[in-house]
């Protein structure tokens, strides 16, 4: 096997070597295999960050900072990380499974002492969401897939995304206008910076978040995350004034809010 494949039996035998990984693991393992390059500062002034995978780790990051810069809350906060957004939102992991619901359900069961499926309903029917997802910044090199006018910058703030979807909102949530001028005064009372955005030019670009997958349950739900540039690359490009900003956005969001 060796002279028909060196190059294989090469790898394998620095995996078994790094790592103790052996040639039927593969049959069973989960790998991830994601550019070499760290993260690093990026612009003449470092005022932003280049690296992979900031859709979503930015807003995840900062989410995360956010509910733990505070021991206690009184009000129940919760941060809730899921993946197989690019995929469907699909599987155990994925925002359509069960887990955030039978957490819910654990929640009141533990705190009243009983359960039923109206209570659970009537608690969601009184959550507030922040969708946490990055949206598309306007990049001046590729601008025709983009609104000038409705689009989100680096360097501006956090962005909030009313509704996102393809060809116009298909597929997405459509935040109401109520929640959406709650969340607007609040930021503006604490004098964080943000700006509003769609997701691209409409018939010319579009995306979609896990917003709608709470909304469906009744919960007030809209996006609020970081511009980024190169989104889907192996190197995504966002601002350090963004993602602090986005910290702020949230942490204040988990006190008055959630």
């Amino acid at each position: 096997d060796q002279e028909k494949n060196p190059f294989k039996s090469r790898m394998l035998k620095i995996l078994d070597e790094m790592y103790g990984i052996k040639e039927d693991d593969f049959k069973v393992a989960e790998l991830e295999v994601v550019p070499a390059g760290k993260a690093r500062d990026s612009g003449f002034d470092r005022s932003m960050v280049i690296g992979y995978g900031q859709d979503d780790r930015s807003c995840s990051f900062a989410a995360m900072k956010a509910i733990l810069s505070k021991e206690s809350y009184e009000r129940s906060a919760v941060a809730v990380f899921s993946d197989k957004e690019e995929i469907g939102s699909v599987g155990n992991t994925g925002m359509l499974s069960s887990f955030f619901e039978n957490f819910m359900a654990e929640i009141l069961f533990r705190s009243k002492g009983r359960y039923d499926e109206l209570m659970l309903r009537r608690l969601l029917s009184k959550t507030n969401v922040l969708s946490a997802d990055v949206v598309n910044g306007f990049d001046p090199d590729y601008p025709e897939v983009s609104d000038k006018l409705n689009s989100a910058y680096l360097g501006r703030g956090v962005s909030v995304s009313k509704y996102g979807g393809s060809r116009g909102k298909s597929g997405s949530n459509d935040a109401n206008a109520e929640y959406v001028s709650k969340l607007r005064i609040l930021l503006e009372k604490e004098n964080i910076a943000w700006q509003t955005a769609e997701v691209g030019k409409v018939d010319q670009g579009g995306g979609g978040t896990i917003a709608y997958i709470l909304a469906n349950k009744g919960a007030e739900v809209v996006d609020m995350g970081l511009p980024v540039l190169s989104m889907h690359s192996p190197f995504e490009l966002i601002s350090k004034v963004d993602l602090y900003m986005a910290y702020r956005a949230y942490g204040i969001f988990f006190r008055e809010m959630a």
